[in-house]
């Protein structure tokens, strides 16, 4: 190669070296510094005076750099990356050795890039995932609260009339309001109760359930109230707590409260005014910190007018009342309470039972008077007792015209005009006019008339 070729190769080299937008660092194979680019001081922001000709072990002792990558490659033999620090500032470091023909380092290049960059990019992909995990939480926390999940216990709601009691749930839970329960026996009274009080904040205290049609009257008021030792031919010598001294701090639940006798509705508005009790046979005065919750399927506002309910008491039980509405008027959750009672059914079972199509249509057409109650009883029978896999409407007990007997000959639709048929019969014998059948049955009046008409009701 002629001086001139030598004399351009290294100039082209040089122009390289001093081009290059990653630092490099150039030592000899005893550590000293030979070469150094200006991309190095421009990320490093160390010199080239500091470097060139002093050793890297000087440099590591007077904390220009944290570490030398040169010198591990001349201890290991092998490239090398690293995190380095040099004047405060992180940077990748790689080291590569130039071996000689002999096969020993004379050189190690090392090439710097800055992380500086790549930090704070890491840093905001951190945020933003800690942002976006905070934002994952609290929509999660948004649906809990305000869908109250949409299926709790076996509630199921899908229709607007049962997703409404549960936002009306969420809201009393987090205030110790007096709640009424209303509605038809069967319809989840009981379930709605653990609602309430699980959505309070006295969720982790207990939850006393009371039938009040369920214990003998002359035994009622010491199971609520408890009774002192010697209060009663055959009570327990030490005395006993009440059912309200039990639920201290939680919550009672008083379940057809309209069958308690009127002396003791005195005792328990008492209660509810003073928040204390008194034993049977006692004259101490206990204060009780309770919630409480009660139910009825019966129409209390009637048991006031005829004198077999306390006016006063009703007015005090009935500070928030919620109406839970029958099966039949809420029919968008009749198929999926159907498929999740089937579903509980098998499991507990280890059944693989299911629905021909037609049972569901049935399903929804039939008024349902016991309600959830019966719609999980009914189902629970024919998953143990039918014989082949999938349960047909001629398994149900329904009294349905002529399907219930012979399904093949009759079609569709003849088969839904008479479940419709019976359907309007039986409320309107319950409901006496139009205008309350067709709010039950949830069309509109006209449309009733003409359903009427055409079904040759009369």
């Amino acid at each position: 190669m002629t001086v001139n070729k030598m004399v351009k190769v290294e100039t082209l080299f040089t122009s390289i070296f001093q081009s290059s937008y990653d630092g490099i660092y150039v030592a000899d194979a005893h550590g000293n510094g030979v070469m150094v680019n200006e991309a190095y001081t421009r990320i490093t922001g160390v010199q080239k005076e500091e470097l060139i000709g002093r050793n890297l072990q000087e440099l590591e002792r007077e904390g220009i750099i944290s570490e030398s990558v040169s010198l591990k490659v001349l201890k290991s033999r092998k490239p090398m990356t690293i995190i380095q620090t040099v004047r405060g500032k992180e940077v990748l470091a790689t080291g590569n050795p130039i071996y000689s023909e002999q096969g020993e380092i004379e050189y190690i290049v090392t090439n710097v890039r800055d992380i500086s960059e790549l930090n704070r990019l890491k840093l905001d992909l951190q945020q933003s995932k800690a942002l976006t995990q905070k934002y994952i939480n609290e929509i999660k926390e948004f649906k809990m609260k305000e869908k109250m999940q949409l299926l709790l216990d076996g509630i199921i709601a899908q229709s607007k009339e049962m997703i409404q009691v549960l936002h009306l749930v969420q809201k009393v839970g987090r205030v110790d309001s007096t709640v009424l329960l209303l509605g038809e026996s069967g319809v989840g009274k009981e379930v709605i109760a653990k609602l309430i009080h699980r959505a309070s904040d006295r969720a982790q205290e207990p939850l006393i359930k009371v039938n009040c049609a369920a214990i003998p009257q002359h035994l009622l008021e010491s199971e609520l109230f408890g009774y002192e030792k010697g209060a009663f031919t055959g009570a327990d010598s030490r005395g006993k707590p009440g059912l309200f001294e039990q639920a201290d701090g939680g919550t009672i639940f008083l379940d057809e409260i309209g069958d308690m006798p009127l002396d003791l509705q005195v005792k328990l508005l008492r209660v509810l005014q003073e928040l204390e009790i008194t034993r049977v046979g006692g004259r101490k005065s206990v204060k009780v910190n309770v919630r409480v919750l009660s139910a009825t399927h019966q129409l209390l506002e009637k048991m006031v007018e005829k004198g077999t309910f306390r006016q006063d008491l009703y007015y005090r039980l009935n500070i928030v009342p919620i109406k839970i509405p029958s099966l039949r008027e809420r029919k968008d959750d009749i198929i999926p309470l159907a498929c999740f009672f089937l579903n509980k059914m098998n499991e507990k079972y280890g059944l693989d039972k299911t629905f021909h199509p037609d049972v569901l249509t049935i399903m929804e057409q039939y008024a349902w008077p016991g309600n959830i109650r019966e719609m999980e009883n009914l189902i629970e029978r024919l998953s143990v007792t039918v014989d082949q896999r999938e349960i047909k409407v001629t398994d149900f007990p329904f009294t349905l015209p002529e399907a219930a007997n012979d399904m093949n000959k009759t079609t569709l639709r003849e088969l839904l005009e008479g479940v419709e048929r019976d359907m309007i019969e039986q409320n309107l014998a319950e409901h006496k006019t139009t205008r309350k059948t067709a709010k039950v049955l949830g069309i509109s009046q006209s449309a009733l008339v003409k359903k009427i008409q055409k079904l040759g009701i009369r």
